[in-house]
């Protein structure tokens, strides 16, 4: 466990941070927003974007060789199914926060756009 803290630490605050604001964070009736379409899918997909980012990054860091059977489980589906259980959580267990599928497909949007970062931050590790 110790070694995993070692070498994802970011990504391991970037969980607990999306955790946090899905969760804990007040809800959005509270905060004084600009009127921007689709503003909290907007942020689902850059949470979850940057947070399997910094994972292809940490990763890419500590590895040599890729393995597309951890990368595909720890950099695409454990996060897509953290959204889906977050969207649960807050359906069904909290009293000031609601679930939504399209905050799910923000989510899961977010994640396969990572894929794409994390294999052109591979192909500039390879590079140099």
């Amino acid at each position: 466990m110790l070694q995993i803290i070692k070498k994802y630490p970011l990504s391991l605050l970037c969980i607990a941070l999306v955790w946090y604001l899905s969760i804990w964070f007040l809800p959005p009736d509270y905060i004084e927003l600009p009127s921007i379409n689709f503003l909290d899918k907007w942020t689902h997909f850059v949470m979850y974007g940057g947070t399997c980012s910094v994972i292809w990054f940490e990763y890419l860091r500590h590895h040599q060789t890729t393995n597309k059977q951890k990368l595909f489980l720890w950099a695409w589906l454990a996060p897509v199914l953290m959204g889906g259980i977050i969207e649960l959580v807050q359906a069904y267990c909290t009293t000031n926060r609601s679930g939504e599928w399209l905050d799910f497909g923000a989510d899961a949007f977010g994640c396969t756009l990572a894929i794409g970062i994390g294999l052109g931050l591979k192909k500039m590790w390879k590079k140099s």
